[in-house]
Formats: structure tokens, C-alpha cells, sequence
């Protein structure tokens, strides 16, 4: 037993390794930074060395208080937790049946399916917002056709770039393979007997989606839902390219602090609400794991 103890230590290793510097790291000095002063021309105010040779950190609060100064930072983290909720709704509802024609194809339309999932991460991230930018553009065939229809029925154009729903498309997107992926890796291990065993006994096809397939598939829909939830809670590529200052996000005013303000202790201070949230996500959707 303790030869198994060892092994399985050492196998945990890397990991655990990986995630202490990458990761526990960088959050603990991100925590530093958020109570500390910004500097005269950006980043962070150098630490004070006093005459006895002591070094001395110059911490404060007001970083944290400012946080609590106003609600807009509080009304962006909602409207970014609202856009996450509703990608990873939408992610759901259209992964889901996919997934599952994926799981029960043969083996070598599954393979060619699988393929066909995965083939949009052979281009960079960039160039495919870029592209959705053309398609939603104002001079663009979509625009036009659509505006078109309106105008045959009495209704003004539209503007699709810089909407809500530009980005919401593109944030669908993109993110759902990472829906469709940990679903059918789910949905391919069940075991077919069940539904016929459920059959043989009466039960109608919905009948058996719901007590049988849905139940199981559960884990896999914690693991989807989290993996779309937590990258679209700070993304801020496709708001700032799709959504226009109306699309802004918790993520865009992280990355102005840090890149555009140079205040990293405030930047700090919402990176480190966003990382909560995030791990807080991850928590529950744990716990609702082994609850099931």
C-alpha cells in the first residue's frame, strides 16, 4: 500500500507542480498588488528600503474601497456573468444534440464528425473574429439581405456590427466545441442496454431520454458548461472587435487598466474578483458532481 501511495504521489507531481507556479503563483502576487500604490508613471510604486536597512511594503486599501465606490464595476461583472450564463445556455441547447448524433454515428462517420468539431482550432482565434466581422459588417451580404426583408415589410435597417447579438454569436462560436467535446466523450460511454431494456419495459423515446440519457449525461454538462462559462466571463477580444462601447465587458476593463491606464493595483483588484468567480464556478460545479 505504501509503494501505491508513492507512486500515485509522484504521478500528481507535475500537476500540482504546474499549478503552483502558474497559476497559485501569479494569484498570490496579483493579491499583493491589488493593496499596493500605482506608481508616478504606471505600474506599481517601488518598495521603500529605510535608512536601518529594513525593507518595507507600503500597503493601502483604497484600491479595494474603489471597487466599492461606485456599482458600475459591479453592473459589468453582472452583464459579463449574464453574457456567460446565456453563451453557455445556447452552447447547451445546440452541443447537446450534436453530441449525441456524434456518440451514436459508426465509428467512421463519428471519426469524420469529431474532425469537423475540432477543425475551427486550425485557425487562429483572431482570424476568425476577423471573418465574422466581414459577415456582420454594414456592407455586407447578410446586412443587406436582411435589411432588405425589413424594408419589405415596413421596418427600419439594421445594424448588426457592435450589437449584442454579434457578439453573442460570435461567443457561441467559438466556444462551443468546448461543449460538444466533453458531452460526447460523456454521451459515448453509456450503455446502449439500458435503452432497450427501458424500451422492452414500455417506456417511449422521450421517456428514455429523460430518466435514462439525460441523468448520465450530467457530468458532462458540468463539464461543457464550465469550460464555456469561466473563458467568456473575461473575454474581451471579441467585445472589444464585435461589441463596440456598448459590449464592453469585466474583461475590457481589466485589460485597460493593466494596458491603457497602467493602473495595475486597481487592475489587480479585478482580476482577483474575476478569479474568485471563476473558482467559486469551478466549486460548485464540483460539487454538484459528486452530488450526483
Amino acid at each position: 500500500m505504501q509503494g501505491k501511495a508513492w507512486y500515485k504521489y509522484l504521478l500528481s507531481l507535475p500537476p500540482m507542480a504546474y499549478l503552483l507556479i502558474f497559476f497559485a503563483t501569479p494569484t498570490l502576487i496579483m493579491l499583493l498588488a491589488s493593496f499596493r500604490y500605482a506608481g508616478e508613471y504606471g505600474g506599481l510604486a517601488p518598495w521603500y528600503l529605510h535608512e536601518s536597512g529594513r525593507l518595507t511594503l507600503d500597503l493601502t486599501l483604497e484600491n479595494w474601497q474603489r471597487l466599492l465606490e461606485t456599482d458600475i464595476y459591479l453592473r459589468l461583472f453582472l452583464k459579463s456573468i449574464g453574457y456567460a450564463v446565456a453563451t453557455t445556455l445556447i452552447c447547451m441547447v445546440m452541443g447537446y444534440p450534436l453530441a449525441l448524433m456524434i456518440a451514436r454515428s459508426g465509428r467512421k462517420n463519428r471519426d469524420f464528425l469529431l474532425l469537423l468539431v475540432i477543425l475551427p482550432f486550425w485557425s487562429n482565434f483572431l482570424v476568425r473574429i476577423y471573418a465574422w466581422m466581414i459577415i456582420f459588417s454594414p456592407v455586407g451580404a447578410l446586412t443587406r439581405m436582411l435589411n432588405g426583408v425589413l424594408g419589405l415589410i415596413g421596418m427600419g435597417p439594421v445594424t448588426l456590427m457592435y450589437s449584442p447579438t454579434a457578439m453573442l454569436v460570435c461567443l457561441v462560436y467559438v466556444h462551443l466545441p468546448f461543449m460538444v467535446l466533453p458531452l460526447y466523450a460523456n454521451l459515448e460511454k453509456h450503455d446502449l442496454d439500458m435503452l432497450d431494456a427501458a424500451q422492452d419495459l414500455g417506456a417511449g423515446k422521450w421517456r428514455r431520454f429523460w430518466l435514462i440519457t439525460w441523468p448520465l449525461s450530467l457530468p458532462g454538462i458540468t463539464a461543457g458548461s464550465i469550460l464555456v462559462f469561466i473563458p467568456v466571463l473575461g473575454m474581451f477580444a471579441i467585445p472589444d472587435l464585435l461589441g463596440g462601447t456598448n459590449g464592453i465587458m469585466i474583461g475590457n476593463v481589466i485589460k485597460q487598466q493593466f494596458m491603457e491606464s497602467r493602473d495595475w493595483p486597481f487592475g489587480s483588484v479585478l482580476s482577483m474578483v474575476l478569479t474568485v468567480t471563476a473558482v467559486a464556478v469551478v466549486l460548485l460545479g464540483s460539487w454538484l458532481g459528486r452530488r450526483r
